[in-house]
């Protein structure tokens, strides 16, 4: 493996950050695998900061921006792989502060809709418990579920 300067990896970092937008822990763990030492990341992973090229609550916004609209995650799945990537609560409450409640709704609403077409079960209870597991496992609050259950359940009886 080739060794580098501290110099050549700050330039590396920068291209490498420059591709799309990645957080502290992402630059992080590249540049240890590209052979940089502690004190050296640590000042490259500054120069970053500083200059720009990482910033934790753009990161956040443009990650919570992806996961719900491209990806269907709900809240809580995009919390805990923010929380994984090691990045401040106050960013993370930030860059959820972002998601759109009738965008998100409509979005929770639309991916049960879908999902209820391919649920299979013996009774309406356990088609429901599919439902819910299968939200809940996308990342929506046993409350958001239940309450589209609930009202898709209300919207039937008015048909």
């Amino acid at each position: 493996m080739k060794e580098y300067t501290e110099n050549e990896l700050k330039t590396k970092a920068e291209a490498y950050c420059a591709k799309t937008e990645r957080c502290p822990f992402e630059v992080e763990q590249k540049l240890i695998q590209w052979g940089a030492d502690e004190e050296m990341t640590s000042r490259i992973l500054a120069s970053l900061v500083k200059d720009r090229f990482i910033d934790t609550a753009r990161y956040c916004k443009a990650f919570v921006r992806d996961k719900y609209r491209f990806a269907r995650w709900g809240k809580n799945k995009i919390a805990q792989a923010l929380r994984m990537k090691r990045l401040p609560a106050e960013d993370i409450r930030i860059g959820l502060e972002e998601i759109d409640e009738d965008e998100y709704d409509r979005m929770l609403r639309e991916t049960l809709a879908q999902k209820e077409k391919q649920v299979t079960g013996k009774n309406d209870y356990e088609c429901a418990m599919k439902l819910i597991r299968f939200a809940v496992s996308r990342g929506f609050t046993l409350d958001e579920v239940k309450r589209y259950i609930r009202q898709a359940s209300e919207d039937e009886y008015l048909d």
